[in-house]
């Protein structure tokens, strides 16, 4: 996991790869098994100060983060030394896995739960035979599964930008972690909103909150602006037109016109998954992956 110091990197410019790592995580686990996953790590579980023994405190919060992540035949062992990076972890068959941190999280002990949180998801993701080609997409991929799977909220929250010492941590950039706990919020119905300690990660994640709600109002989405509404029904009427060839597509907002009879197909706003629907007016639809009801007006 990198960390960085200066020059953050801000807006949604992975958000194509999020949103692929969402649907991935989905698809690969199943409805169910994402359900299980409905109660973030609490702060009470991760918080540690400088009067608790550095290794053991590391260790306890290891063991809370394994347990967030259902790994409990997962050990881990953490050690520091200096390095570019802000950890690292060895992955091996198991069940002992040794994770390396960055010397200077010795004397910045609450950001020792973003770090594990990362580490361990990438144990997490391992086991389970679930990657991206690349290292870059890899790392989104794991930033975003930590954070929709309720550890990566923590990640969010060592964002800080004081000069000299800003910091952040993980690939995603502060306004994408924000936009995947604030889709992570919206599924489960759990506020992160008081757990934050630093007002810019606070900040970060009501922009990507704001970001992530723009998904619900797309076309054909019954919640969808009325701009929105318009190129909507241009785009139908041209798709209707028996002169045209092939399909008919919105540029921005992902939705698909097919024939034979006439269909939209959609990304479901939680998910991500393709949904095809008939155009016949409104109607409600069930995405067949995270099982959300969507209110439709075709």
């Amino acid at each position: 996991m990198t960390t960085g110091t200066s020059g953050i990197e801000h807006g949604f410019t992975h958000l194509d790869t999020v949103r692929a790592a969402v649907h991935a995580l989905f698809k690969r686990l199943s409805y169910d098994t994402v359900s299980t996953f409905a109660t973030s790590v609490l702060p009470a579980d991760v918080a540690f100060d400088d009067t608790e023994d550095l290794y053991l405190g590391a260790q306890r919060v290891a063991r809370a983060l394994v347990r967030q992540l259902h790994l409990p035949d997962a050990r881990m062992v953490v050690g520091f030394r200096e390095m570019e990076h802000a950890a690292n972890v060895e992955l091996t068959a198991g069940p002992e896995y040794f994770i390396e941190l960055n010397d200077r999280f010795k004397k910045h002990r609450k950001d020792i739960g973003a770090a594990l949180a990362h580490e361990v998801m990438h144990v997490y993701l391992h086991r389970l035979d679930l990657s991206f080609p690349g290292t870059r997409d890899n790392e989104i991929l794991t930033d975003t599964a930590t954070t929709y799977l309720g550890a990566g909220w923590l990640l969010l929250d060592a964002y800080r930008e004081h000069g000299p010492f800003s910091q952040k941590l993980g690939y995603l950039t502060p306004e994408e972690f924000g936009y995947v706990l604030a889709k992570r919020a919206a599924f489960f119905g759990e506020d992160p909103a008081p757990w934050f300690t630093s007002p810019q990660a606070y900040d970060a994640y009501t922009a990507g909150a704001a970001r992530a709600r723009q998904d619900a109002r797309r076309p054909p989405l019954a919640g969808a602006g009325w701009a929105a509404r318009l190129r909507y029904a241009k785009d139908r009427r041209a798709a209707q037109d028996p002169r045209r060839a092939g399909r008919v597509a919105g540029p921005d907002d992902g939705y698909v016109f097919e024939d034979a009879p006439l269909r939209v197909s959609f990304p479901c706003p939680a998910c991500h998954q393709r949904i095809r629907v008939p155009v016949r007016g409104h109607l409600q639809a069930r995405c067949g992956l995270c099982k959300t009801l969507l209110d439709c007006d075709t």
